[in-house]
């Protein structure tokens, strides 16, 4: 692995992407994405969902104050959703409340029917520790040929914030495994504060499946700065690193743009001829950040990466392909206003990109465009 990381680095651009194509509205790019007609989040707090908590052995109301950030999955011919619900326990700021992950599934993608108790969630099991009680967040999903559901999601305990994977068939039970840097000798990665992984897909009978390239599946990570890993069976990662042992960043702050305080991954990235296309979520700079959007502001950007050398970075957008517009996408616990993707579906023809609204609901937005320069099988 660090042979192949070093050849990596050997021929990779600046990892910053200072040589890329900086382009927009070009081919290699997915959408346009539109709101659906009369536009509205498609879900919302539920203050009367009650769970009996393992951990409190008490009931909770889960899903009281926020529900948000999704991952999305095609699965029995039906969308379906897991998103972050926050509880009304603890302090009244972001990330003061304890997390669980619904279930909401759907036929036409925008009217869901929710599991009534959340189906992944802090419990008296090997990752208490890591896991409570500031919960579990954020995830992504992507699936296996063999359909296996491969979950990445954030483990927060109120300290440090780590990326765990988990792996279900239905969705509801579900075996954790820990932080996916755990088994990194010498336990480099253990005190390092990191979230927000998608793991590359591809398109295969209309589903999206985990690709591999190079006999090895990857994966973009992070906030502030985007890296990669790479894993043989998906639940042991190994981060990409530079000839000096540090992990490589291949897509960082730029200032004046959408993406000027820091970059975050979005979705599960996306394997097409052109290359590898990652969504990703852009913070905008206070001070030197794009005047058209407001302060601290989240936003989406596309980058394309390069198949033959996944650190590569071909082309980025200068503007943001989908923004805060709606008065549901800047009201909320984070007024500044975000479009957090994290969930991206091929459904009935068309794509689904599903976003947490202000860290407070779930919105979607759909494109009818196939884009024919898609890899698939």
């Amino acid at each position: 692995m660090r042979r192949f990381a070093a050849f990596l680095v050997g021929v990779m651009l600046c990892c910053t992407g200072a040589h890329a194509q900086h382009v927009s509205g070009n081919a290699w790019e997915l959408g346009p994405f539109e709101r659906p007609a009369h536009s509205g989040p498609v879900i919302t707090p539920n203050p009367a969902s009650v769970f009996l908590d393992p951990i409190r052995n008490e009931p909770v109301h889960w899903e009281a104050l926020h529900a948000f950030n999704p991952a999305a999955i095609v699965r029995d011919g039906k969308i379906d959703v897991l998103y972050r619900a926050e509880d009304d326990t603890g302090a009244m700021k972001i990330g003061g409340h304890t997390s669980r992950l619904g279930l909401a599934v759907s036929t036409d993608g925008i009217h869901f029917t929710r599991n009534p108790a959340p189906v992944f969630f802090p419990a008296r099991d090997s990752q208490m520790q890591l896991e409570w009680p500031g919960g579990t967040e954020d995830p992504r999903i992507v699936e296996t040929a063999d359909g296996m559901y491969v979950l990445t999601y954030t483990q927060w305990n109120g300290k440090i914030w780590r990326v765990g994977i988990a792996t279900s068939r239905d969705l509801i039970h579900w075996t954790k495994y820990g932080p996916i840097f755990a088994d990194v000798p010498g336990g480099k990665y253990d005190h390092l504060a990191y979230k927000s992984a998608g793991i590359v897909t591809r398109l295969a009978g209309g589903k999206l499946v985990a690709a591999k390239i190079h006999n090895k599946y990857w994966m973009y990570w992070g906030e502030v700065k985007i890296r990669l890993a790479t894993s043989s069976d998906l639940i042991h990662w190994t981060p990409v690193e530079d000839t000096h042992g540090n992990a490589v960043v291949v897509l960082a702050r730029r200032s004046g743009h959408f993406d000027s305080a820091f970059p975050e991954m979005g979705p599960p990235p996306l394997l097409t001829e052109n290359g590898i296309l990652v969504i990703y979520n852009g913070k905008n700079d206070a001070k030197d950040g794009d005047p058209s959007l407001g302060p601290g502001a989240y936003s989406d950007g596309q980058a394309l990466f390069s198949t033959q050398d996944p650190t590569k970075l071909i082309a980025r957008t200068d503007q943001p392909f989908f923004k805060p517009e709606m008065p549901f996408e800047k009201t909320g616990q984070y007024s500044a206003g975000t479009t957090f993707a994290e969930g991206l579906v091929f459904y009935k023809g068309k794509w689904f990109l599903y976003y947490g609204c202000a860290d407070s609901m779930v919105g979607v937005a759909i494109s009818a465009d196939r884009n024919p320069a898609l890899h698939s099988e």
